[in-house]
């Protein structure tokens, strides 16, 4: 769950493509939101390497197996991005993704078209009503619209107290009701699984992952207990219904 900080770069319109793109990711972490936006995107690449990452991560980006594979459809741009290069770059350990992330497999551009790809997927919580014997209603569309379904189950915990607890210590980075910061590049924790969630504790708290590049040898969820965490994320569970 780690945040950036942001610093006012301009962009070279004028660059060549590739120079275009050295530049965006050595600047990755820097860039406004409307610098990530200036380069070429190709919706149908990042459609068509979605179709590699759906094997596990779902058609939609949905996530899959309660949270064996982590929901990405909504996730930041930047957030994506910088994840798929830490992976890349041995820095975040998952020994699943590294055969798909090296430069030939995944350039730099199909990590900025896939990533869009993917921060642009809405995924419902609900469907809305539908009279099946109404003129006109299209039962396969119906089904389509289903399978972009999603909706986290309610965790263990008492959810005021995580209401609380998330409203002091959280919303500032993670946003309204955990909801993340496309802004910003933080991520959403709403609508994630909560045992992709627990499992992230454990390995921030663990040094694996680095919760602020700006002070890694902090931890900022050492200073909650197990049962705050808890209490979180049986409020994160419940923002979807």
């Amino acid at each position: 769950m780690p945040h950036f900080n942001k610093h006012n770069t301009q962009i070279n319109h004028t660059m060549n493509r590739p120079l275009l793109y050295k530049s965006l990711f050595s600047l990755i972490l820097s860039l406004p939101l409307s610098a990530v936006f200036a380069y070429e995107y190709d919706p149908y690449n990042g459609e068509e390497i979605n179709e590699l990452c759906a094997g596990c991560h779902g058609e939609y980006g949905q996530g899959g197996k309660e949270g064996e594979y982590p929901r990405l459809a909504g996730q930041p741009i930047e957030f994506t991005a910088k994840q798929l290069h830490l992976f890349r770059q041995r820095k975040r350990p998952n020994l699943a993704m590294v055969e798909y992330i090296d430069e030939r497999q995944m350039p730099d551009e199909d990590i900025l078209d896939v990533s869009r790809y993917l921060a642009e997927i809405k995924l419902k919580t609900k469907l809305p009503p539908a009279d099946e014997n109404a003129p006109g209603f299209d039962a396969y569309a119906r089904l389509l619209e289903s399978k972009k379904l999603m909706q986290i189950p309610r965790a263990e915990g008492d959810i005021e107290k995580g209401r609380k607890l998330y409203n002091k210590e959280c919303d500032s980075c993670h946003g309204k009701e955990g909801w993340g910061d496309h802004k910003k590049g933080v991520p959403m924790i709403a609508g994630q699984y909560t045992n992709y969630l627990w499992r992230q504790v454990k390995k921030l708290r663990n040094k694996i992952r680095i919760h602020d590049e700006d002070a890694p040898e902090e931890e900022l969820l050492d200073d909650f207990s197990d049962e705050e965490i808890r209490d979180i994320f049986a409020y994160l569970s419940i923002v979807d219904d």
